[in-house]
């Protein structure tokens, strides 16, 4: 060190030995300017300098903010510490620490040099200044230029090649690398399954592929179901292609009933002020035409930007004209032979649309106790979630029954009151009656088993007619159904005094007359599922009406068996036990629905023109008759009646077929059955059906039991169930919660203010809007990034590993979208270590042969092929999962041969006997190398240790593990980010380490000591542990419920277990965390530092930085 520097620090050290800061009691500019000055003190002399030092540097940027002069200088600092100094430097000699006797002449020579240096900082400070009034400008154009999109500009024509001749840019893009490649692919036909052949029905000697979608509704925008159904059947048939067999996934959508005509409705009455009643049903379906030709293709669009390889010559709509007929010929057949018929039974009703619906377009809605409700076609919310108790006078007695009932206006409609036949209370009451009190009517006291005894009272109310359990008791005792609400939902004139009135209006006008007539007795809170319709978001009320039905009782016996035997395989095999459950229990299927836009229901009531034959009744099946063409059905009714077919008149039934059924024979009817096609026969049955777990019965078990039926063989060999999207808390998506995603925005990015405007032009209650953007503004602060197509379909693919349902987290996809770059980053370097004219050898072995018997060149011209190969084939295995960057990097490659494929698409697929040259034990010793790094990288990331780099410290039990090890020590070093590797056997690693178990022979210390502020540290891991701890409470509150095994579904609560194991596992690591950071505490506490240095001056602020008792720890040590 230069003698007059060495003389400086003497002064200061002295000086900072009685005080903590270089000019009073508070940071300031002069500690700023020394700070700057010193860059770094020596470590083995001057502590007091160090103490500052390091309490300098712990305050970051702030230290160019600290208060005083802005222009003070070393010169002026010295000097003041220097008179400062000559007052104690007596007291300073006599304690040994001498000055040198040239310190005089020195003090000179310091002083000019200070001077000379107070000229250099005024020149500098000058220069600073000049940089700070162009740093906006440099500012502005570096965001610019980070907020510049790399976009694909050459101007290609579409539908041809992609421009591969130009370099890559220098960082992955996603915009850039998706642009042109998807319509090349599609002119090329590399999605046919003619491609490379005669024709699709060739026969192939490596087999054939047959996949359809599930067909998303018309009206439908891409949601991350549909992402997630794309991402995994597009892997598996495009897997299926590069093995080289023929392959056929089929594209399609549904005329989806329901949606499509709320849909056209709502538009209609938007810009015409019509309903479909002023328009009639011709002009209406005109309409809908009309919409679907101008907006109906948009599904399909989006499912192009996802990258699926579909045949899109093949697509098909369920309205087609070919699946028209397949839709009449199935119904024609399966009402001929009695499958179908016509019946008077309960339905899911929607007053809204005035139609019923089926299971799945109902939702729903948990509520915990009373609750208002919003309900179209009411001004004020509606009332639910309580149970109203009333009492019916007992005839000829002066008892009572109390009963109660979470829908009081239907005690209109009450035929009878049940109680349980062994409850003793009630004994003495069987066989007499209750007296209603506003009609003249008694209802009988009627015993059956399904009353509960235990639950309220234990008398029940029965309405058959507007209940489904009630109907079934209506039907065991043979009551009387009453309807008292109509199809728009107002009460029916059988209701007296209540006649007219909407039946929420009436549910309070009913409770006040009870009130009246003294026989209400109470009301309370009661946790009930409200069923909502999924479309129109009304209230279902169940009515009788008169419906077509589906006998699915040997179907369903058929599809049972067919999983049983093995003919049908179901995966994951956790949802054979649900098939087995839904299909024993099997109920008879509705297939109506009572709208305009669908498939016209085949079926014609007959009247007779003939006083002998007697006028037929609508639930009388004899009359109804179902044919090809009305022509078709008029002979059947002729002949079936005996009479000439002039004197048959025929209605049509005004109904349409629940959409199910048409996707239900989707499978075939896409290849034209009833005509027995050529693309029928090679292609039916496919080879598996994918779709999600939550139409396992709605769709699968419907396409297996007519597929049985009608083709007399199963539609598929398997079927594979994937798992339900949930955002990253685990809730379902729900506009109202604001977690709903478009699969798009994560593809192309979206900002915060995008998706809050998204949310506005929602039909979102005004509440529920403002509750959603405060949950985006939560879970997207920066709002969505950009990832791209390739990370989302990996992303999702991989969640899929998990079994159960995903809980999606956009970071993760982002993680993804890195990985992309990484892939980009990496292929840049191996093309530019290949060099421009790189040739590889067709096979393998050739490029062997130069390092095995050749000089250094043939070893790089082996080791260019081993990359070549590496880089070749992992664009191979990866292009299912990412198609988009695997050909952009794929055709950037030089070719083996001049006959290979155009197309990474239609290239093979990489297999195990390619590759028959590997080395056993090299890969294990790789294999532990990169757990050693896993390891690091693990403890790096709980420690949030970014960019430093840490000495790590190996200890293996055995030589063997030792000597792999030190092999690789380089290796580690580079991937763990590590300062130095050591790696021993016997000899412990020091201590203040973080330390993880790679194997049962190895472990990994990582030192601490110095690097993190282990207090701070601490509290944030107690926090997530407390937030742990406050999750398993919840949860196992939830668990430990008496009904809990009984009444929460074997899937949920699987899903409990896992959630409850992963806390815990997540909670045990973050204790030991805490337990190895609390030893690093107490190795570098106070009472581990000599007295001598406890005594000083320094230690008054260490208590505020805990970690320069590391630090100064350390020191002492050294010293």
């Amino acid at each position: 060190m230069d003698p007059r520097e060495e003389y400086g620090l003497r002064l200061i050290d002295s000086y900072l030995s009685n005080y903590s800061y270089l000019s009073g009691y508070v940071p300031s500019q002069s500690d700023t300017v020394i700070f700057k000055y010193l860059g770094s003190p020596p470590k083995d002399k001057f502590i007091n300098v160090l103490r500052w030092y390091n309490h300098i540097e712990s305050f970051g940027s702030e230290v160019s903010s600290f208060p005083g002069r802005s222009d003070v200088t070393i010169n002026q600092i010295m000097a003041d510490i220097k008179t400062s100094e000559i007052q104690t430097s007596n007291d300073v000699q006599s304690s040994g620490d001498v000055i040198d006797e040239k310190s005089a002449v020195q003090a000179k020579k310091e002083a000019k040099r200070l001077e000379k240096l107070a000229k250099f900082e005024a020149k500098k400070a000058k220069l600073e200044a000049q940089k700070q009034a162009t740093k906006g400008t440099t500012e502005k154009k570096k965001k610019s230029k980070e907020r510049q999109v790399i976009r694909y500009e050459v101007n290609t024509i579409d539908g041809e090649k992609k421009d591969t001749k130009c370099p890559l840019p220098e960082a992955y893009s996603p915009c850039y690398v998706e642009a042109a490649w998807y319509a090349w692919w599609e002119k090329l036909g590399f999605f046919k399954p003619e491609y490379g052949r005669s024709s699709a029905c060739e026969k192939n000697d490596k087999g054939m592929f047959m996949m359809v979608i599930p067909p998303p509704n018309v009206t439908g925008s891409l949601h991350l179901g549909h992402a997630l159904t794309n991402a995994v059947e597009d892997a598996i048939s495009r897997w299926h292609r590069m093995y080289g067999k023929t392959v056929l996934w089929n594209p399609g959508c549904d005329h989806a009933g329901i949606a499509t005509q709320v849909v056209v409705e709502k538009k209609l009455m938007k810009e015409q002020g019509l309903s479909r009643h002023d328009l009639g049903r011709e002009k209406f379906l005109d309409q809908v035409w009309k919409w679907k030709n101008e907006k109906g293709d948009r599904i399909y669009h989006q499912l192009r930007k996802l990258g699926g390889s579909y045949d899109w010559d093949r697509a098909c709509f369920t309205m087609d004209p070919k699946l028209c007929k397949a839709v009449t010929e199935a119904f024609v057949r399966m009402h001929d032979s009695g499958i179908i018929y016509r019946s008077m039974r309960l339905v899911n009703w929607s007053c809204t649309l005035r139609s019923a619906i089926s299971d799945i377009e109902v939702d729903k809605k948990e509520i915990a106790g009373r609750t208002l409700l919003p309900v179209p076609g009411y001004k004020d919310k509606v009332e639910f979630g309580v149970l109203i108790s009333f009492a019916y006078p007992v005839e000829n007695s002066d008892e009572e029954l109390v009963v109660a009932t979470t829908r009081i206006e239907t005690m209109l409609g009450d035929s009878a009151v049940a109680v349980h036949p062994e409850d003793e209370r009630y004994t003495h009451l069987h066989g007499k009656f209750v007296l209603h009190p506003f009609f003249d009517r008694k209802l009988p006291i009627v015993t059956d088993d399904f009353v509960e005894m235990g639950f309220g009272t234990g008398a029940v109310k029965i309405t058959p007619a507007h209940d489904h359990n009630d109907y079934e008791v209506g039907k065991r005792h043979n009551l009387p159904f009453l309807t008292i609400i109509d199809d728009n939902g107002m009460m029916s004139d059988i209701c007296g005094e209540f006649a007219g009135m909407k039946r929420f209006e009436a549910r309070t006008a009913v409770l006040e007359a009870l009130k009246v007539k003294g026989l209400y007795r109470e009301t309370k809170d009661n946790p009930m599922v409200v069923p909502m319709c999924s479309r129109s978001k009304d209230i279902i009320e169940p009515l009788l009406k008169p419906q077509w039905y589906v006998d699915c009782t040997n179907m369903a016996q058929r599809a049972v068996k067919v999983v049983q035997d093995g003919e049908l395989k179901i995966i994951p095999e956790m949802f054979i036990k649900t098939w087995y459950k839904w299909l024993d229990n099997c109920r008879d299927w509705c297939i109506s629905r009572q709208l305009w836009w669908g498939h016209r229901i085949p079926a014609y009531f007959i009247t007779i023109e003939d006083e002998r034959i007697a006028k037929g009744e609508e639930l009388d099946n004899k009359y109804w008759v179902s044919g090809r063409t009305e022509e078709e059905a008029r002979q059947k009714a002729a002949d079936r009646f005996k009479v000439s077919a002039d004197k048959i008149k025929l209605r049509q039934d005004e109904d349409v077929l629940d959409t199910w059924f048409s996707s239900g024979i989707f499978p075939f009817s896409i290849f034209g059955w009833p005509d027995k096609t050529a693309e029928l026969e090679f292609f039916y049955p496919g080879s598996l059906l994918e779709t999600g777990h939550d139409i396992l019965f709605f769709w699968v078990a419907r396409m297996v039991m007519m597929g049985l039926e009608l083709m007399g063989e199963l539609p598929f060999k398997e079927v594979y169930l994937h798992a339900m999207i949930r955002d990253k808390y685990g809730r379902k998506m729900s506009k109202s919660l604001g977690n709903v995603i478009d699969p798009l925005d994560v593809i192309t990015g979206i900002s915060l203010e995008d998706l809050h405007k998204a949310l506005e032009s929602s039909n979102l209650d005004p509440k529920e809007i403002k509750k959603a953007k405060e949950a985006q503004k939560l879970d997207y602060p920066q709002g969505i990034p950009e990832c791209g197509t390739d990370a989302l379909r990996f992303a999702l693919c991989a969640y899929t590993s998990q079994g159960r349902d995903i809980n999606l987290d956009v970071l993760r996809v982002q993680g993804y979208r890195f990985f992309c770059n990484k892939l980009w980053n990496a292929t840049r370097f191996a093309l530019n270590g290949l060099g421009e004219n790189y040739k590889p050898t067709e096979k393998m072995e050739e490029s062997i042969k130069p390092i095995l018997y050749g000089n250094d060149e043939g070893a790089k011209l082996a080791a260019r092929a081993t990359l070549y190969t590496c880089l070749d084939v992992a664009l191979r295995l990866i292009h299912p999962f990412m198609p988009f960057l695997s050909e952009e990097l794929y055709q950037r490659l030089p070719r083996r041969s001049e006959r290979a494929p155009p197309s990474i698409c239609v290239t093979s697929y990489p297999l195990p006997d390619e590759f028959v040259w590997h080395d056993v034990s090299l890969e294990e010793n790789i294999d532990l190398t990169m757990s050693v790094v896993r390891a690091v990288r693990s403890m790096r990331a709980d420690y949030q240790l970014t960019k430093l780099k840490t000495d790590l410290y190996i200890r293996c039990s055995d030589v063997q593990s030792a000597e792999v090890l030190q092999k690789y020590t380089n290796l580690i070093k580079t991937l763990a980010s590590g300062a130095d590797v050591k790696i021993t056997t016997l000899e412990s690693p020091p201590q203040g380490c973080a330390v993880r178990t790679v194997s049962d022979k190895c472990e990994v210390h990582m030192m601490l000591k110095g690097l993190i502020d282990a207090d701070k540290e601490v509290t944030k891991l107690e926090s997530n542990i407390t937030k742990i701890q406050n999750q398993v409470k919840r949860l196992n509150e939830v668990i430990t419920k008496p009904d809990y095994k009984t009444k929460v579904p074997e899937n949920v609560q699987q899903q409990n277990m896992d959630k409850m194991k992963s806390l815990e596992e997540e909670m045990s690591k973050l204790k030991l965390a805490v337990e190895g950071l609390e030893k690093l505490k107490r190795k570098a506490s106070p009472s581990s530092i000599p007295q001598k240095s406890l005594m000083s001056s320094s230690m008054r602020y260490s208590s505020v930085f805990p970690s320069t008792w590391i630090f100064l720890d350390e020191l002492w040590d050294r010293w």
